[in-house]
């Protein structure tokens, strides 16, 4: 009785994977996000072989089959850096950012001119969007990057993202782009993010050993709770590993959308709905994009600390910050720069889009709204951080 009750147990499980993988192949918009070593030699530089049978795949997943509905793919592409060592005569990835940013200069050309020769093969124009972080937790950044990407899919481009690695500071060691891939996804309302890489999924131990499985499927941050997660690859090419993989796609099903994580040679596998790689199930519903950069893309700018009913208000009651709530501020911010708000003990409650610049809020430190405007105006009679722009932190 027992091996039977197991039997059936197992057929049932294969058979909600066999599920959640049909699904894949349902999907008619998707994120695909492939990494450096996936795309370049050991030594640095592009790998033309490995560019075109990427290539190749998308391409022909992006084609409508006999009857079928178009698809629409966004491709986010690490590899700026990495094609940019061999033409400088690095023989690694520099630490130091100037060099990491000039080798990012020249690679990033480099990246797109080959992605514009191989699509060509296909008749398909290539379209390059450069982001960062602090754009995408701006509002009018964010609706801009929102339209941008939405008439490429339109008009029939093949939009191709990245890092803005030349001009990025805290952004350059952004996780290797798997968090920008989770990110992006949301911000296109995909219904599925790939995320590709040199290892074909997530494994309970170290995969290079034997008597290590492949884990087929993460229903909640739970099924990892207990699962060693490495950090970055052998080669050295780009900054992310499996961690930052794992975590893209903790964020991805979060906010709604499946992940696929597996290794780039079963690219075309994944697409089809194939058994490979680890699949998430989406956990969570999807939110406002611009919260979701806010939370997971943005780099505060300063701090406010609050008082103990401001911390209640905020965190039980879901209200805005007003001014008679704030005890300190610290750092230098613009009005419309993302801030922490911090309990009396200093840990991060929320982060928030502030509504004045540092220099104002001394002022009106523990006054309200309506005797705030009486003496300076009409415009101080508004929320520090608005509820609508604000997101609660894990505390």
């Amino acid at each position: 009785m027992d091996g039977e009750r197991d039997r059936r147990a197992r057929e049932g499980t294969e058979g909600k994977v066999a599920s959640a993988r049909q699904a894949v192949g349902e999907a008619r918009r998707i994120v695909v996000k492939v990494g450096s070593s996936s795309l370049t030699t050991a030594a640095g530089g592009l790998d033309a072989d490995r560019v075109d049978a990427l290539v190749d795949v998308l391409a022909k997943f992006r084609a409508p089959g006999a009857g079928g509905a178009p698809r629409e793919v966004v491709l986010v592409s690490s590899g700026a850096i990495a094609a940019g060592l061999a033409p400088l005569g690095l023989p690694r990835r520099p630490r130091d950012l100037a060099r990491q940013q000039a080798a990012a200069s020249v690679g990033q050309g480099l990246l797109v001119a080959r992605y514009t020769a191989s699509f060509a093969r296909y008749g398909v124009r290539v379209g390059q969007v450069l982001l960062t972080s602090d754009d995408m937790s701006r509002r009018s950044h964010h609706r801009n990057a929102s339209r941008t990407l939405d008439k490429l899919l339109a008009m029939g481009a093949f939009p191709i993202v990245n890092e803005n690695d030349t001009v990025a500071t805290d952004e350059i060691r952004f996780g290797d782009n798997d968090r920008l891939a989770a990110l992006v996804a949301h911000l296109v309302r995909a219904d599925l993010l790939v995320l590709l890489s040199d290892v074909d999924g997530v494994y309970d131990g170290d995969p290079s050993k034997p008597g290590t499985s492949r884990i087929a499927e993460v229903r909640s941050p739970a099924d990892l709770a207990d699962v060693e997660i490495g950090s970055a690859g052998k080669a050295g090419l780009g900054t992310g590993g499996m961690a930052t993989k794992v975590e893209a796609a903790r964020i991805a099903a979060a906010a709604g959308i499946p992940v696929v994580l597996t290794s780039a040679v079963h690219a075309a596998d994944a697409l089809a709905g194939g058994d490979t790689g680890t699949w998430f199930h989406p956990t969570g519903r999807r939110s406002a994009d611009r919260l979701l950069w806010l939370q997971h893309a943005s780099t505060p700018q300063g701090s406010l600390t609050l008082d103990d009913g401001a911390v209640r208000a905020v965190v039980q009651g879901r209200k805005s910050l007003l001014p008679a709530g704030i005890a300190a501020v610290e750092g230098e911010f613009g009005a419309g720069d993302p801030v922490e708000l911090r309990d009396a003990a200093g840990r991060a409650v929320a982060r928030g889009i502030v509504n004045f610049d540092a220099k104002e809020i001394p002022r009106l430190l523990g006054r309200s709204t309506r005797e705030l405007a009486r003496e300076l105006g009409p415009a101080y009679e508004r929320e520090v951080v608005h509820r609508d722009d604000l997101v609660l932190l894990h505390v």
